[in-house]
Protein backbone atom coordinates (compact mmCIF):
# COMPACT_ATOMS: atom_id res chain seq x y z
CA UNK A 1 0.00 0.00 0.00
CA UNK A 2 2.78 2.36 1.01
CA UNK A 3 4.74 1.63 -1.78
CA UNK A 4 1.93 2.43 -4.05
CA UNK A 5 1.39 5.77 -2.89
CA UNK A 6 4.78 6.78 -3.07
CA UNK A 7 4.85 5.69 -6.62
CA UNK A 8 1.87 7.57 -7.13
CA UNK A 9 3.35 10.84 -5.61
CA UNK A 10 6.24 10.22 -7.56
CA UNK A 11 4.24 10.63 -10.99
CA UNK A 12 2.81 13.91 -9.68
CA UNK A 13 6.56 14.83 -9.03
CA UNK A 14 7.12 13.94 -13.02
CA UNK A 15 3.59 16.00 -13.95
CA UNK A 16 5.21 18.85 -11.89
CA UNK A 17 8.43 18.90 -14.10
CA UNK A 18 6.91 18.18 -16.99
CA UNK A 19 5.22 21.57 -16.46
CA UNK A 20 8.61 23.38 -15.78
CA UNK A 21 7.69 23.50 -12.06
CA UNK A 22 10.53 22.68 -9.61
CA UNK A 23 8.96 20.29 -6.63
CA UNK A 24 11.42 21.26 -4.82
CA UNK A 25 13.00 24.84 -5.44
CA UNK A 26 16.17 26.42 -3.93
CA UNK A 27 14.81 29.76 -4.07
CA UNK A 28 11.42 31.13 -2.13
CA UNK A 29 9.58 34.10 -1.62
CA UNK A 30 9.04 36.12 1.50
CA UNK A 31 5.97 35.20 3.66
CA UNK A 32 4.26 35.92 7.16
CA UNK A 33 3.60 33.98 9.80
CA UNK A 34 -0.04 32.71 9.81
CA UNK A 35 -0.38 33.68 13.52
CA UNK A 36 0.71 37.32 12.62
CA UNK A 37 -2.72 36.93 9.72
CA UNK A 38 -4.97 35.65 12.20
CA UNK A 39 -3.82 38.70 14.95
CA UNK A 40 -4.22 41.38 12.04
CA UNK A 41 -6.90 39.92 10.50
CA UNK A 42 -9.53 42.74 11.17
CA UNK A 43 -7.08 44.94 9.45
CA UNK A 44 -6.08 42.68 6.23
CA UNK A 45 -9.55 42.07 6.09
CA UNK A 46 -10.66 45.93 5.98
CA UNK A 47 -8.06 47.03 3.66
CA UNK A 48 -7.91 44.43 1.12
CA UNK A 49 -4.09 44.25 1.42
CA UNK A 50 -2.87 40.64 -0.28
CA UNK A 51 -0.81 38.16 1.90
CA UNK A 52 1.82 35.13 1.30
CA UNK A 53 2.07 32.71 3.44
CA UNK A 54 4.02 29.17 3.41
CA UNK A 55 3.50 25.83 4.97
CA UNK A 56 2.60 22.47 5.04
CA UNK A 57 -0.94 20.98 3.69
CA UNK A 58 -2.84 18.60 6.41
CA UNK A 59 -5.92 18.88 5.17
CA UNK A 60 -7.51 18.52 1.69
CA UNK A 61 -11.10 18.80 0.31
CA UNK A 62 -11.93 18.61 -3.55
CA UNK A 63 -15.76 20.34 -3.63
CA UNK A 64 -15.11 21.25 -7.90
CA UNK A 65 -14.44 24.24 -8.40
CA UNK A 66 -13.48 25.00 -4.79
CA UNK A 67 -10.31 23.05 -2.73
CA UNK A 68 -10.23 24.18 0.59
CA UNK A 69 -6.90 23.24 2.03
CA UNK A 70 -5.70 23.48 5.39
CA UNK A 71 -2.51 24.94 6.25
CA UNK A 72 0.15 25.01 9.29
CA UNK A 73 3.20 26.55 10.16
CA UNK A 74 5.34 26.74 13.06
CA UNK A 75 2.98 29.05 14.76
CA UNK A 76 -0.80 28.59 13.62
CA UNK A 77 -3.27 26.87 11.20
CA UNK A 78 -4.91 28.47 8.93
CA UNK A 79 -7.59 27.30 5.97
CA UNK A 80 -6.51 28.49 1.83
CA UNK A 81 -8.95 28.83 -0.13
CA UNK A 82 -8.25 27.59 -3.81
CA UNK A 83 -11.42 28.96 -6.32
CA UNK A 84 -11.10 28.17 -10.61
CA UNK A 85 -12.10 32.09 -11.13
CA UNK A 86 -8.60 32.91 -9.43
CA UNK A 87 -6.69 29.49 -10.35
CA UNK A 88 -6.93 29.01 -13.67
CA UNK A 89 -5.19 25.34 -13.81
CA UNK A 90 -7.29 24.44 -10.18
CA UNK A 91 -7.20 20.73 -12.16
CA UNK A 92 -3.74 20.51 -12.27
CA UNK A 93 -3.49 21.49 -8.72
CA UNK A 94 -5.76 19.31 -7.87
CA UNK A 95 -4.09 16.00 -9.10
CA UNK A 96 -0.34 17.09 -7.85
CA UNK A 97 -0.96 18.40 -4.53
CA UNK A 98 -1.46 16.17 -1.35
CA UNK A 99 -1.65 16.49 2.51
CA UNK A 100 2.07 17.28 3.44
CA UNK A 101 2.71 18.83 0.81
CA UNK A 102 4.57 22.21 1.41
CA UNK A 103 3.03 25.26 -0.55
CA UNK A 104 2.81 28.93 -0.91
CA UNK A 105 -0.21 30.84 -1.50
CA UNK A 106 -0.62 34.27 -2.14
CA UNK A 107 -4.02 36.13 -1.98
CA UNK A 108 -6.87 38.13 -0.13
CA UNK A 109 -8.33 37.21 3.17
CA UNK A 110 -11.80 36.19 4.03
CA UNK A 111 -14.28 35.15 6.44
CA UNK A 112 -16.21 32.13 5.14
CA UNK A 113 -20.15 31.46 5.90
CA UNK A 114 -19.29 29.60 9.11
CA UNK A 115 -17.07 32.13 10.22
CA UNK A 116 -13.67 30.59 9.52
CA UNK A 117 -10.98 33.07 9.07
CA UNK A 118 -9.32 32.11 5.77
CA UNK A 119 -7.36 33.41 2.26
CA UNK A 120 -8.53 33.29 -0.87
CA UNK A 121 -5.64 32.15 -3.31
CA UNK A 122 -4.74 34.15 -6.13
CA UNK A 123 -1.72 32.41 -6.44
CA UNK A 124 -0.06 29.65 -5.31
CA UNK A 125 3.76 27.05 -5.73
CA UNK A 126 4.64 24.38 -4.56
CA UNK A 127 8.08 24.74 -2.16
CA UNK A 128 8.56 21.03 -1.26
CA UNK A 129 6.74 17.75 -2.54
CA UNK A 130 6.01 14.93 0.06
CA UNK A 131 6.40 11.22 -1.00
CA UNK A 132 4.66 9.54 2.01
CA UNK A 133 1.60 9.77 3.81
CA UNK A 134 0.87 11.47 6.92
CA UNK A 135 -1.50 9.89 8.99
CA UNK A 136 -4.98 10.43 8.49
CA UNK A 137 -5.76 11.14 11.64
CA UNK A 138 -4.13 11.79 15.18
CA UNK A 139 -5.44 8.24 16.46
CA UNK A 140 -3.44 6.75 13.23
CA UNK A 141 -0.01 7.22 15.72
CA UNK A 142 -1.58 6.61 19.21
CA UNK A 143 1.10 3.64 19.72
CA UNK A 144 3.55 5.53 21.85
CA UNK A 145 6.82 3.55 20.36
CA UNK A 146 6.06 5.07 16.92
CA UNK A 147 4.64 8.80 18.51
CA UNK A 148 8.53 8.63 20.13
CA UNK A 149 10.20 7.50 17.16
CA UNK A 150 8.68 9.41 14.56
CA UNK A 151 8.09 12.23 16.82
CA UNK A 152 7.85 14.71 14.44
CA UNK A 153 4.78 13.24 12.25
CA UNK A 154 3.50 14.17 16.12
CA UNK A 155 4.60 17.51 15.74
CA UNK A 156 2.94 17.60 12.40
CA UNK A 157 -0.39 16.96 13.76
CA UNK A 158 -0.35 17.81 17.47
CA UNK A 159 -0.12 20.96 18.28
CA UNK A 160 0.51 20.39 22.31
CA UNK A 161 3.24 18.29 21.61
CA UNK A 162 5.11 21.93 19.70
CA UNK A 163 3.85 23.66 22.85
CA UNK A 164 5.66 21.59 25.07
CA UNK A 165 9.19 22.14 23.17
CA UNK A 166 8.31 25.77 22.78
CA UNK A 167 7.92 26.20 26.69
CA UNK A 168 10.78 23.72 27.04
CA UNK A 169 12.82 26.85 25.28
CA UNK A 170 11.32 29.00 27.96
CA UNK A 171 12.24 27.28 30.58
CA UNK A 172 15.98 26.65 29.85
CA UNK A 173 16.17 30.39 28.47
CA UNK A 174 14.66 31.44 31.80
CA UNK A 175 17.07 30.01 34.25
CA UNK A 176 20.07 31.46 31.60
CA UNK A 177 18.59 34.97 31.92
CA UNK A 178 18.38 35.07 35.60
CA UNK A 179 21.63 33.79 36.43
CA UNK A 180 22.91 36.25 33.60
CA UNK A 181 21.30 38.86 36.15
CA UNK A 182 23.00 37.49 38.53
CA UNK A 183 26.44 38.06 36.85
CA UNK A 184 27.20 34.66 36.60
CA UNK A 185 29.62 33.38 33.36
CA UNK A 186 28.02 30.45 30.79
CA UNK A 187 30.74 28.08 30.06
CA UNK A 188 30.91 24.90 28.35
CA UNK A 189 33.13 22.03 29.84
CA UNK A 190 34.19 18.72 28.25
CA UNK A 191 31.74 15.83 27.28
CA UNK A 192 34.62 13.26 27.25
CA UNK A 193 36.37 12.77 30.78
CA UNK A 194 39.15 10.24 31.50
CA UNK A 195 37.49 9.66 34.69
CA UNK A 196 33.40 10.81 35.42
CA UNK A 197 32.77 12.18 38.63
CA UNK A 198 30.34 14.57 40.04
CA UNK A 199 27.43 12.09 40.70
CA UNK A 200 27.12 8.44 41.26
CA UNK A 201 25.94 6.99 37.97
CA UNK A 202 27.26 3.98 35.87
CA UNK A 203 29.12 5.91 32.87
CA UNK A 204 28.94 5.29 28.75
CA UNK A 205 32.88 4.36 27.68
CA UNK A 206 34.15 5.33 24.24
CA UNK A 207 37.33 4.72 22.65
CA UNK A 208 39.52 7.83 21.35
CA UNK A 209 41.52 6.87 18.22
CA UNK A 210 43.77 9.63 18.05
CA UNK A 211 44.40 8.99 21.47
CA UNK A 212 44.19 5.54 21.74
CA UNK A 213 42.51 5.66 25.15
CA UNK A 214 39.36 5.10 26.65
CA UNK A 215 37.37 8.12 27.96
CA UNK A 216 33.64 8.52 29.74
CA UNK A 217 30.91 10.33 28.86
CA UNK A 218 30.44 13.14 31.58
CA UNK A 219 27.41 12.23 34.26
CA UNK A 220 27.98 15.36 35.86
CA UNK A 221 29.08 18.99 35.25
CA UNK A 222 30.43 19.43 38.74
CA UNK A 223 34.26 18.87 38.91
CA UNK A 224 34.99 20.75 35.59
CA UNK A 225 33.07 23.38 36.50
CA UNK A 226 34.44 23.33 40.70
CA UNK A 227 37.93 23.57 39.01
CA UNK A 228 36.91 26.53 37.08
CA UNK A 229 36.31 28.14 40.47
CA UNK A 230 40.33 27.16 41.11
CA UNK A 231 40.64 29.26 38.49
CA UNK A 232 39.93 32.58 39.83
CA UNK A 233 36.29 32.72 38.58
CA UNK A 234 33.50 33.52 41.15
CA UNK A 235 30.17 32.81 39.57
CA UNK A 236 29.86 29.89 37.08
CA UNK A 237 27.24 27.89 35.52
CA UNK A 238 26.41 25.41 32.16
CA UNK A 239 23.87 24.12 30.88
CA UNK A 240 24.39 20.69 28.92
CA UNK A 241 24.41 17.43 28.43
CA UNK A 242 25.10 14.29 30.58
CA UNK A 243 25.17 10.64 29.98
CA UNK A 244 24.36 8.29 32.75
CA UNK A 245 24.12 4.04 31.75
CA UNK A 246 21.08 3.49 33.74
CA UNK A 247 17.34 2.14 33.26
CA UNK A 248 14.51 3.73 31.63
CA UNK A 249 11.56 4.44 33.51
CA UNK A 250 9.28 8.24 34.00
CA UNK A 251 11.94 9.82 35.55
CA UNK A 252 15.02 8.94 33.80
CA UNK A 253 16.90 8.90 30.54
CA UNK A 254 20.15 8.01 29.34
CA UNK A 255 21.20 11.38 28.04
CA UNK A 256 19.36 14.43 28.96
CA UNK A 257 19.68 18.45 29.99
CA UNK A 258 21.12 19.71 33.08
CA UNK A 259 21.81 22.56 34.77
CA UNK A 260 24.88 23.14 36.95
CA UNK A 261 26.18 26.47 38.85
CA UNK A 262 28.54 27.23 41.52
CA UNK A 263 28.52 30.42 43.70
CA UNK A 264 31.86 31.22 45.48
CA UNK A 265 31.25 32.73 49.18
CA UNK A 266 27.70 31.62 49.02
CA UNK A 267 26.62 28.73 51.31
CA UNK A 268 23.62 26.00 51.64
CA UNK A 269 21.61 28.63 53.24
CA UNK A 270 22.07 31.15 50.79
CA UNK A 271 21.68 29.02 47.97
CA UNK A 272 18.15 27.93 49.46
CA UNK A 273 16.79 31.33 49.17
CA UNK A 274 17.80 32.03 45.91
CA UNK A 275 16.95 28.89 44.11
CA UNK A 276 13.12 29.13 45.82
CA UNK A 277 12.91 32.78 43.53
CA UNK A 278 14.70 31.48 40.64
CA UNK A 279 12.40 28.29 40.74
CA UNK A 280 9.09 30.60 40.90
CA UNK A 281 10.10 32.81 38.05
CA UNK A 282 11.36 29.91 35.78
CA UNK A 283 7.85 28.24 36.68
CA UNK A 284 5.59 31.29 36.46
CA UNK A 285 7.44 31.88 32.72
CA UNK A 286 6.98 28.36 31.77
CA UNK A 287 3.80 27.28 32.38
CA UNK A 288 2.10 31.12 33.01
CA UNK A 289 0.91 30.03 36.87
CA UNK A 290 2.27 28.89 40.31
CA UNK A 291 -0.24 25.87 40.55
CA UNK A 292 0.57 22.52 39.00
CA UNK A 293 -0.85 19.30 38.58
CA UNK A 294 1.95 15.72 38.73
CA UNK A 295 0.15 12.58 38.66
CA UNK A 296 -3.29 13.98 40.19
CA UNK A 297 -2.24 15.59 42.67
CA UNK A 298 -1.92 19.79 42.59
CA UNK A 299 1.35 21.29 43.30
CA UNK A 300 1.24 24.76 44.70
CA UNK A 301 4.67 26.23 44.04
CA UNK A 302 4.09 30.04 45.37
CA UNK A 303 4.19 29.32 49.39
CA UNK A 304 7.25 29.45 51.09
CA UNK A 305 9.01 25.91 50.72
CA UNK A 306 9.69 24.86 54.05
CA UNK A 307 13.14 23.06 55.46
CA UNK A 308 12.93 19.56 56.61
CA UNK A 309 15.03 17.35 58.15
CA UNK A 310 16.68 14.40 56.13
CA UNK A 311 17.57 12.71 59.75
CA UNK A 312 13.94 12.93 61.51
CA UNK A 313 11.56 12.43 58.63
CA UNK A 314 13.90 8.80 58.01
CA UNK A 315 13.22 8.19 61.32
CA UNK A 316 9.78 9.21 61.63
CA UNK A 317 9.08 6.73 58.53
CA UNK A 318 11.11 3.85 59.23
CA UNK A 319 11.79 4.30 62.96
CA UNK A 320 15.94 3.88 62.09
CA UNK A 321 17.80 6.24 62.54
CA UNK A 322 20.43 6.32 59.77
CA UNK A 323 23.25 7.87 61.41
CA UNK A 324 23.32 5.06 64.29
CA UNK A 325 22.34 2.64 62.56
CA UNK A 326 24.78 -0.52 61.27
CA UNK A 327 25.15 -0.97 57.74
CA UNK A 328 23.66 -4.88 58.56
CA UNK A 329 20.63 -3.27 59.47
CA UNK A 330 19.85 -1.27 56.93
CA UNK A 331 20.61 -3.84 54.96
CA UNK A 332 18.11 -5.59 56.70
CA UNK A 333 15.09 -3.45 56.54
CA UNK A 334 16.23 -3.39 53.09
CA UNK A 335 15.00 -6.79 52.35
CA UNK A 336 11.59 -6.06 54.70
CA UNK A 337 10.89 -3.71 52.50
CA UNK A 338 11.67 -6.08 49.37
CA UNK A 339 14.05 -3.42 48.15
CA UNK A 340 16.77 -6.30 46.66
CA UNK A 341 19.49 -4.54 47.88
CA UNK A 342 22.92 -5.87 46.31
CA UNK A 343 25.22 -7.52 48.45
CA UNK A 344 28.19 -4.54 48.04
CA UNK A 345 25.88 -1.93 48.56
CA UNK A 346 27.30 0.42 51.33
CA UNK A 347 25.68 2.25 53.76
CA UNK A 348 24.98 5.32 51.94
CA UNK A 349 23.51 3.07 48.87
CA UNK A 350 21.06 1.60 51.72
CA UNK A 351 19.64 4.76 53.29
CA UNK A 352 19.04 5.89 49.78
CA UNK A 353 17.27 2.99 48.67
CA UNK A 354 15.08 3.28 52.25
CA UNK A 355 14.55 6.61 52.01
CA UNK A 356 13.82 6.65 47.99
CA UNK A 357 10.57 3.90 49.20
CA UNK A 358 9.36 5.05 52.28
CA UNK A 359 10.05 9.02 52.37
CA UNK A 360 10.04 10.67 49.07
CA UNK A 361 6.80 9.64 47.62
CA UNK A 362 5.21 11.21 50.80
CA UNK A 363 6.81 14.82 49.65
CA UNK A 364 4.49 16.31 47.30
CA UNK A 365 4.26 19.85 48.15
CA UNK A 366 7.56 21.98 47.35
CA UNK A 367 9.98 22.01 50.35
CA UNK A 368 13.84 21.65 50.96
CA UNK A 369 15.06 18.47 52.42
CA UNK A 370 18.28 19.11 54.14
CA UNK A 371 21.41 17.83 56.24
CA UNK A 372 21.70 13.98 55.39
CA UNK A 373 23.91 11.55 56.28
CA UNK A 374 27.49 11.71 55.06
CA UNK A 375 27.14 8.98 53.57
CA UNK A 376 25.40 9.48 50.66
CA UNK A 377 27.13 12.67 49.85
CA UNK A 378 30.93 12.35 48.81
CA UNK A 379 31.06 15.79 47.90
CA UNK A 380 29.33 17.85 50.07
CA UNK A 381 30.49 19.95 53.34
CA UNK A 382 30.33 18.27 57.01
CA UNK A 383 28.03 20.12 59.28
CA UNK A 384 29.91 22.27 61.23
CA UNK A 385 27.36 21.33 64.15
CA UNK A 386 27.52 17.85 63.28
CA UNK A 387 30.27 15.94 61.65
CA UNK A 388 27.87 13.15 60.68
CA UNK A 389 25.65 15.25 58.30
CA UNK A 390 26.09 17.62 55.15
CA UNK A 391 25.16 20.64 54.49
CA UNK A 392 22.94 19.46 51.09
CA UNK A 393 19.72 20.08 50.78
CA UNK A 394 17.33 18.33 47.70
CA UNK A 395 14.34 20.22 46.40
CA UNK A 396 11.50 17.98 46.78
CA UNK A 397 8.04 18.36 45.09
CA UNK A 398 5.54 15.67 43.46
CA UNK A 399 7.37 13.01 45.29
CA UNK A 400 10.27 13.38 43.45
CA UNK A 401 14.13 15.29 43.14
CA UNK A 402 13.61 18.18 41.59
CA UNK A 403 17.33 19.94 42.04
CA UNK A 404 20.26 19.23 44.60
CA UNK A 405 22.18 21.65 46.60
CA UNK A 406 25.32 22.24 48.98
CA UNK A 407 28.32 23.66 50.53
CA UNK A 408 30.85 22.40 48.44
CA UNK A 409 33.13 20.49 50.22
CA UNK A 410 36.19 22.47 49.46
CA UNK A 411 38.37 20.37 52.36
CA UNK A 412 41.17 18.34 49.78
CA UNK A 413 42.12 16.18 53.26
CA UNK A 414 38.67 15.30 53.67
CA UNK A 415 37.39 14.77 49.89
CA UNK A 416 40.82 11.96 49.52
CA UNK A 417 39.09 10.44 52.52
CA UNK A 418 35.54 10.24 50.62
CA UNK A 419 37.26 9.12 47.29
CA UNK A 420 39.03 6.35 49.11
CA UNK A 421 36.08 4.80 50.51
CA UNK A 422 33.92 5.55 47.16
CA UNK A 423 36.73 3.64 45.40
CA UNK A 424 36.39 0.27 48.12
CA UNK A 425 32.95 0.35 47.47
CA UNK A 426 33.59 0.26 43.08
CA UNK A 427 35.90 -2.26 44.35
CA UNK A 428 33.03 -4.44 45.99
CA UNK A 429 31.31 -3.93 43.08
CA UNK A 430 29.13 -0.79 43.13
CA UNK A 431 29.61 0.03 39.48
CA UNK A 432 27.68 3.82 40.61
CA UNK A 433 29.83 4.75 43.30
CA UNK A 434 32.56 7.56 42.46
CA UNK A 435 36.03 7.08 41.08
CA UNK A 436 38.72 8.60 42.73
CA UNK A 437 39.97 11.76 40.76
CA UNK A 438 43.51 12.51 41.66
CA UNK A 439 43.17 15.26 39.28
CA UNK A 440 40.08 17.15 40.63
CA UNK A 441 42.04 16.65 44.20
CA UNK A 442 45.63 18.19 43.07
CA UNK A 443 43.08 21.65 42.16
CA UNK A 444 41.40 21.48 45.29
CA UNK A 445 44.81 21.28 46.62
CA UNK A 446 45.67 24.51 45.06
CA UNK A 447 42.62 25.98 46.75
CA UNK A 448 38.68 26.26 45.75
CA UNK A 449 36.81 29.67 47.62
CA UNK A 450 33.94 28.55 49.96
CA UNK A 451 31.24 27.40 47.36
CA UNK A 452 27.65 26.88 47.31
CA UNK A 453 26.49 24.52 43.87
CA UNK A 454 23.31 23.67 42.54
CA UNK A 455 22.26 21.15 39.86
CA UNK A 456 18.73 20.57 38.44
CA UNK A 457 17.72 18.55 35.08
CA UNK A 458 14.68 18.61 32.80
CA UNK A 459 13.07 16.49 35.06
CA UNK A 460 11.55 19.15 36.61
CA UNK A 461 10.36 20.82 33.73
CA UNK A 462 8.70 16.80 33.22
CA UNK A 463 6.88 17.17 36.04
CA UNK A 464 5.49 20.88 35.34
CA UNK A 465 4.20 19.14 32.02
CA UNK A 466 2.84 16.49 33.44
CA UNK A 467 4.49 13.82 31.58
CA UNK A 468 7.23 11.30 31.79
CA UNK A 469 10.58 12.62 30.94
CA UNK A 470 11.17 10.91 27.59
CA UNK A 471 8.14 12.26 26.52
CA UNK A 472 9.31 15.94 26.90
CA UNK A 473 12.44 14.98 24.57
CA UNK A 474 12.09 16.08 21.04
CA UNK A 475 14.13 12.57 19.89
CA UNK A 476 14.23 10.04 22.77
CA UNK A 477 16.56 7.03 22.60
CA UNK A 478 15.03 4.09 21.44
CA UNK A 479 15.14 0.56 21.19
CA UNK A 480 16.69 -0.43 17.25
CA UNK A 481 13.94 -1.44 15.18
CA UNK A 482 13.79 -5.56 14.87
Amino acid sequence: MLEDIIKERLKKIDLLKEAGINPYPARTKKVISINDIIKDFNFLFKSRKKVSVAGRIIGFRDQGNLVFLDLIDSSDKIQIVLKKDNISNLNFWKKVLDRGDFIFANGIVFKTKKGEKSIEAKKIEIWTKSLRPLPTEWFGIEDEEIRLRQRYLEMILNPETRQIFIKKSIFWQTFREELKKQGFLEVETPVLEPIPGGAEAEPFVTHLNALDEDFYLRISLELSLKKILVGGFEKVFEIGRIFRNEGIDREHLQDYTQLEFYWAYYDYNDLMKFVEFLYKKVIKNTVGSLVTVYNDKKINWGKKWPRVEYVKLFEKFTRINPIKATRDELYKKAKELNLNPEEFAGKGRLIDLIFKKTVRPTLIQPCFLINPPVDIEPLAKRSEKDPNIVERFQVMAGGTELGKGFSELNDPIDQRKRFEEQAKLREAGDKEAQMFDEGFLEALEYGMPPTAGFGVSERLFAVLMNKPVRECVIFPLMRKKK
